[in-house]
C-alpha cells in the first residue's frame, strides 16, 4: 500500500502510549468535541491536521462530475485499510482499478502510489499524464547546482509497466450512462500553451487527479477558530510564528507542519515537530532543555 507498514507504527504507538502519551480515539474535533473546550482544558493545544484540500484544476471542466473521476486521497486510504484487513465505513463509495483504463493526473509521489496500487489491483492499463516537458536522461550539473537535478526519473511503480505522457493538459471528460468513459485532452508546447490540431481522447474508466495539495482543510477546528489562512507560495498554511509557532491571538493555540507551512515532505513533519515541541516547552515553562 505504498505507505509505511502498520505494525511498525502500532509498534510506536505503544512506547508512546509506556511513555505517558494518551490516545483519544473516535473524537473528532470540530464535531464530536469544540476546539474551544480543549483549549479551556488545557495549557497549550498543538494543532497538527495536515494540509488535506486537494488541487482541483478541473472544477468548471466538462465531465467533471461524472462518477468514476476521483482526489488520489479517496483512492489511496481505501487501499491502505483492506491491506491493514480493515473494513471500509458504512457508506463508503468504493473505489477500485480492476480491469479499468486507468488515468493518472500528476507525475509526483502520489501520482506514482496510484500507478502501483492500480496495477496491483488489476487494471486493464495506466496512463499517466504530465503537462510538463519530458526531462532530459541526464542533467547539466553545471546549470543545476545547487538546485535539485532536473532529470527523468523513473519510479518503481512507473516500470511495473504505466505509460507516461508528457506535455498533456485535459480539457474535458466524456461519459455513458453517468459513468467516465474518454479523458479529452490537447498537446502543450514548452509554454504549455495548447497546441492547434494536436486534440484527442483517451479510454478512461477510473481517473485519478495527484496534482498536490492547497491547503488545510478550511472546516471544523479552522471554521470554529477562524483561523488566519495565509498564502505561503502557491500553498497556504495557518498563520503561526516560525519561532514560537504561536497563532497570533491565542496564547495557548499553537500550529505545526504541512498545516502551518503547506503542504511538504516527512522530513519537514519531523523537523516542524520537534522545534513546535521546543517552542511549546519554552512557553510553559520559561525555558527548554529540548533540542530543536
Amino acid at each position: 500500500d505504498f505507505k509505511m507498514e502498520k505494525a511498525i507504527i502500532a509498534r510506536r504507538v505503544k512506547q508512546m502510549e509506556a511513555e505517558g502519551v494518551r490516545f483519544h480515539c473516535n473524537a473528532h474535533v470540530g464535531k464530536d468535541i469544540t476546539v474551544k473546550s480543549l483549549e479551556e482544558k488545557h495549557d497549550a493545544l498543538l494543532l497538527t491536521c495536515g494540509s488535506e484540500h486537494p488541487f482541483d484544476f478541473f472544477a468548471s471542466t466538462p465531465g467533471r462530475d461524472l462518477d468514476g473521476i476521483h482526489y488520489a486521497m479517496d483512492f489511496l486510504p481505501q487501499q491502505n485499510r483492506r491491506v491493514a484487513g480493515e473494513t471500509l465505513a458504512q457508506g463508503t463509495h468504493e473505489i477500485l482499478a480492476t480491469g479499468k483504463h486507468v488515468i493518472v493526473i500528476g507525475g509526483g509521489d502520489t501520482g506514482s502510489d496510484c500507478i502501483g496500487t492500480s496495477i496491483r489491483q488489476g487494471a486493464k492499463s495506466v496512463t499517466q499524464l504530465e503537462i510538463m516537458p519530458k526531462p532530459p536522461v541526464k542533467e547539466n550539473k553545471a546549470m543545476n547546482w545547487p538546485n535539485w537535478p532536473l532529470k527523468l526519473r523513473v519510479s518503481s511503480s512507473q516500470a511495473e509497466g504505466a505509460t507516461t505522457e508528457y506535455q498533456i493538459s485535459t480539457v474535458g471528460f466524456e461519459g455513458e450512462n453517468g459513468k467516465v468513459t474518454k479523458l479529452k485532452f490537447v498537446r502543450v508546447d514548452d509554454k504549455l500553451k495548447p497546441i492547434p490540431g494536436t486534440e484527442g481522447a483517451l479510454d478512461a474508466d477510473l481517473v485519478l487527479f495527484a496534482m498536490g495539495f492547497s491547503g488545510p482543510v478550511e472546516s471544523d477546528v479552522v471554521k470554529e477558530l477562524s483561523l488566519p489562512v495565509v498564502a505561503r507560495g502557491r500553498f497556504k498554511g495557518i498563520d503561526g510564528d516560525e519561532e514560537s509557532y504561536r497563532i497570533p491571538g491565542h496564547d495557548n493555540l499553537f500550529v505545526a507542519g504541512d498545516m502551518r507551512r503547506g503542504q511538504s515532505l516527512v522530513v519537514w513533519a519531523i523537523r516542524e515537530g520537534r522545534q513546535a515541541a521546543n517552542a511549546i516547552d519554552k512557553a510553559l515553562m520559561g525555558a527548554t532543555l529540548l533540542p530543536r
